[in-house]
């Protein structure tokens, strides 16, 4: 590696939690506002509590989009050489169990790859699992790819 992405590189294999955050109702909402979607089971909680769900839930892409903030609270090396990073997509995404308004998440991240793509210009691969505290099953995993220019 060069550019100082040796200490990145070390962190292969290397587990990293989140903090935590708190998907609430209001959240839930902006989101079904933002993206147009407003399926009972997200906005509704009288009609969602008659579910099987017993409650609202967090869109999966709500809780998808979530990624970003939640691996920018991951320590991580610091890189100062980084001039610019991009998302450069997901390889796999399931959604394995529902966010219920009001539960708290964090993110599960393992960097299990690295590579300069051209000279400068690193692919980062992230194993992700966003956890929801109290619950054993992950709502999502993820491979999530990012790219950097140094």
């Amino acid at each position: 590696m060069s550019g100082g992405t040796d200490a990145l590189a070390a962190e292969i294999g290397v587990v990293r939690h989140s903090d935590w955050m708190t998907v609430d109702q209001a959240m839930i909402d902006r989101f079904a506002d933002a993206t147009l979607d407003h399926q009972f089971i997200h906005v509704d909680p009288a009609r969602a509590a008659a579910t099987p769900l017993g409650g609202t839930i967090a869109h999966g892409f709500l809780t998808l989009s979530l990624l970003a903030p939640l691996q920018a609270s991951i320590p991580r090396p610091e890189m100062p050489a980084i001039r610019m990073g991009l998302n450069y997509g997901l390889d796999r995404v399931r959604f394995i169990h529902p966010v219920r308004s009001g539960s708290r998440i964090r993110a599960a991240a393992t960097l299990v790859a690295i590579e300069e793509v051209a000279p400068g210009q690193f692919q980062q691969t992230h194993e992700i699992v966003v956890e929801i505290e109290g619950i054993q099953k992950p709502a999502l995993v993820a491979t999530w790819l990012t790219r950097f220019i140094i």
